[in-house]
């Protein structure tokens, strides 16, 4: 076997504490390595041109190349091998910036590491075999998990990209948090006006299925070949019938059920249409509430309807749909604001939520559009708002800025500002974080046009007296303690993970943080991708966006969806395990330990021995670390080429 060795400076980034000279030089020793050479830039045009002439002229079988780390550049150089001639699996990479360069300062001894990395990558090499993908049929329907303006954007995109769509929002109205929205900043303009159009969009779409008030059950399958379950919840409405009168709503004697729709501020009908613009505008019963499901009496609604929508005895159901890829928009929840007990979040009314101040200035909101106060129905006079309420915040485990927040709050006074013009507003503040297009100018319109009054520094406490709210904090520029007495007090509260994010994340067998957002393959180049195949992110489910961002990366999703569609076929990754039937016993262990479902039991001559369904093996390795017998093993990462690994460091 020949073998070629590359070391690559990295421009300093490697060559500045490694000796990449000395790193070629001395891959000479290593056995079969017939060529090496030290490139200043290995993943550059020149770099790869010098990589294809030198597995010409010398004839390698097999190249290592030592630079950077391979999430970033293996498919690179992979493609570049190819293009010489060889099979891309006949290829390995020594991470020497990453685990070496990155680490120490030390040039001697990060030198002599990165020489032992590049020996490692020898030996396994040596044992390598070539590998070949094979092809399997795509199903082109995509599956969009999350309707707020994320997931509306992408679902879309994709079926204007003439793919069909299966859209599953949990709630009973597509639309997510822009739609509790009363204005968007930095514009100002009606968030139901821009939004609602394209609601409707989604709903009239031929190329869509909406599943409201739905929530993915389970996940199977692979790339391109998914089969998914659908936990379909019973609204005890039959849609088909439901014209969305009002009627039933109308007429309701209970009138105390939670109002999620409006953050609870205030209560609603048992039976209720969230809000005019709903999509599908269609109600649905509490069941908590329904005087009919819980006491068996009442029962108005069923006798009024006069389409005889009322199913009482209606129960979830399990829907099944193939799909070929995964959009997650599950998008995200506030901060519970209760954990401040200083602040009185939870425990005194009139300190709310933002999003509960954007429904008391909606129009659709519970007071109509006027700004009263949830305690006595008030107007209030001075409205006080807190920033950084579960963003930036160690103690509270919430370290990281939910980056809206500053906007959301400037917007919030210049509204308050139009509604109650005699009103004053203070904004008790950290840092102003306004890095948009027209950001930073719209919130000094809110301090100059509108006279908003900005303190710098950290609300200490929140405290009743009589009627009004006593708000205690720092002003660190004047370097004073300051006192505001308050109508009104709003909590700009940070984002967070979706309730049941986690779950579904290991539904989908993706990657995610100790927050609960989800993990992008590469925070830079490959930031809508996941590291399974098939699945894509976007919008606040990777993390706290603005309206912006979030329709930017629902298209920037669908876009990658459009493109994996259109392949008629695809190729699977060969680095799948192996069984080896004359040593497999049918203990049945790797079938059990699969988290990919890729193994099943088959009978042979009587006997039970396991098989890899290559199509979905994702090559993780469990089963090989599992296996008693050493029957299962994972091609490219063999327990013979582990071992060579390890010989070959114990010997350098």
């Amino acid at each position: 076997m020949k073998i070629g060795v590359f070391v690559c400076h990295c421009g300093s980034n490697i060559g500045g504490t490694v000796d990449a000279a000395r790193v070629a030089e001395a891959s000479r020793e290593f056995p079969d390595v017939v060529f090496t050479s030290d490139t200043m830039y290995a993943c550059s045009e020149p770099g790869q041109d010098g990589i294809i002439q030198a597995i010409k002229d010398n004839q390698l079988d097999g190249v290592v190349v030592s630079s950077c780390t391979p999430r970033m550049h293996e498919p690179t150089f992979r493609r570049t091998v190819e293009r010489a001639g060889l099979n891309r699996f006949m290829f390995e990479m020594a991470n020497i910036r990453e685990h070496v360069s990155w680490i120490g300062k030390d040039k001697e001894a990060n030198t002599n590491k990165a020489i032992e990395l590049t020996g490692i990558a020898v030996e396994k090499l040596r044992r390598d075999q070539p590998l070949f993908a094979k092809q399997f049929d795509i199903n082109k329907r995509v599956l969009v998990i999350g309707g707020g303006v994320a997931g509306i954007q992408a679902a879309l995109d994709c079926a204007d990209g003439d793919r069909e769509v299966v859209l599953v929002e949990r709630e009973s109205t597509i639309g997510g948090k822009m739609a509790k929205l009363d204005k968007t900043f930095p514009t100002v303009d009606c968030s139901s006006c821009i939004l609602g159009p394209k609601m409707v969009d989604v709903a009239q779409h031929p190329k869509i299925q909406l599943y409201a008030m739905a929530e993915v059950e389970e996940i199977g399958g692979y790339v391109g070949n998914y089969e998914v379950k659908i936990r379909r919840k019973a609204p005890y409405v039959n849609w088909d019938l439901c014209t969305g009168c009002g009627l039933c709503m109308e007429k309701c004697p209970s009138k105390k059920s939670t109002d999620r729709f409006n953050e609870q501020v205030g209560s609603t009908t048992a039976i209720n249409i969230p809000f005019p613009q709903a999509i599908p505008k269609k109600a649905v019963i509490d069941p908590k509430f329904c005087i009919k499901l819980t006491k068996g009496k009442c029962g108005i609604c069923a006798k009024i309807c006069p389409t005889k929508a009322i199913v009482f005895d209606q129960r979830e159901e399990i829907i099944s749909e193939s799909v070929g890829a995964i959009v997650a928009a599950t998008g995200y929840d506030l901060f519970d604001i209760s954990k401040y007990g200083e602040y009185g979040g939870g425990r005194l009314p009139d300190v709310i939520t933002g999003l509960q101040y954007e429904r008391l200035l909606s129009a659709s909101g519970p007071t109509g559009g006027h700004v009263k106060r949830p305690s006595d129905g008030k107007e209030p006079k001075t409205i006080v708002f807190v920033q950084c309420v579960g963003s930036r915040d160690k103690s509270v485990d919430r370290p990281y800025c939910s980056g809206f927040c500053c906007m959301y709050t400037a917007k919030q006074a210049i509204l308050t500002k139009d509604h109650i013009p005699d009103s004053s507003s203070y904004v008790f503040y950290m840092d102003i974080r306004s890095p948009g297009k027209m950001y930073d100018e719209f919130t000094r319109r809110a301090m100059e046009e509108y006279g908003t009054q900005y303190v710098r520094g950290r609300v200490s406490m929140i405290y009743p007296q009589g009627d009004k709210l006593m708000v205690r904090g720092a002003d660190t520029l004047m370097g004073t303690q300051v006192e505001v007495e308050a109508d009104l007090v709003v909590l700009a509260a940070g984002a967070e993970a979706a309730v049941g994010a986690p779950q579904l994340a290991e539904k989908l067998r993706i990657s995610y943080d100790k927050y609960g957002f989800f993990m992008e393959s590469h925070p830079k180049l490959r930031p809508v991708e996941t590291n399974t195949a098939g699945v894509y992110l976007a919008g606040s489910c990777q993390g706290p966006k603005d309206i912006p961002a979030s329709v930017a990366q629902g298209s920037a999703a669908a876009a990658k969806v459009l493109a994996l569609f259109a392949k008629d076929k695809l190729e699977n990754d060969p680095m799948i395990s192996l069984v080896d039937m004359k040593r497999c016993v049918g203990c049945g262990k790797c079938v059990r330990v699969c988290p990919f479902g890729a193994i099943k039991e088959i009978d042979v001559r009587g006997e039970p021995k396991a098989e890899v369904i290559e199509t979905v093996c994702q090559g993780c390795g469990l089963c090989t670390a599992t296996c008693p017998q050493g029957a299962i093993q994972l091609s490219h990462f063999t327990d013979n080429q582990i071992l060579a690994e390890v010989n070959a460091l114990c010997q350098l």
